[in-house]
């Protein structure tokens, strides 16, 4: 008993610190440190955009201690994740310039999340506030 009571403990002890690293916005996106500069917003299916940015934002201001008008820039479009190895995944950071990300060519389309997309903290955070239309 004492044996198992010690594995316990010891088990707790070492999941304890990725459980704090563990983010997750109300609707079930989760979002992971890939390093101190990058994080990485892991959807429950396959994602939508107002997900990604969603999370990004929630993740920029209540774990990294982001202003509203902090920037967030994506470093990696839609890809698998390097965390969880799902099928699809999306890196931001804060940081552009110390992960090398560089602005993409301004035009008048865009499609996806591209590498060097940009919008405020509070800018992607109006991503959570939508909700999806319901047909009867």
């Amino acid at each position: 008993m004492k044996n198992l009571l010690l594995a316990f403990g010891m088990t707790t002890t070492l999941l304890a610190p990725v459980a704090a690293e563990a983010f997750s916005t109300p609707n079930g996106v989760r979002v992971n440190s890939v390093d101190e500069l990058i994080f990485e917003v892991i959807p429950k299916s396959s994602g939508s955009y107002d997900e990604f940015w969603c999370g990004a934002s929630e993740y920029a201001r209540r774990v990294k201690g982001a202003g509203w008008r902090d920037l967030i820039y994506v470093v990696q479009g839609r890809g698998t994740s390097v965390t969880t190895g799902r099928r699809s995944a999306v890196q931001f950071t804060l940081s552009p310039g110390k992960v090398g990300v560089a602005p993409p060519p301004q035009g008048w389309l865009a499609l996806g999340i591209q590498p060097g997309d940009r919008m405020s903290v509070q800018q992607a955070r109006r991503y959570c506030d939508r909700s999806p239309v319901r047909s009867n």
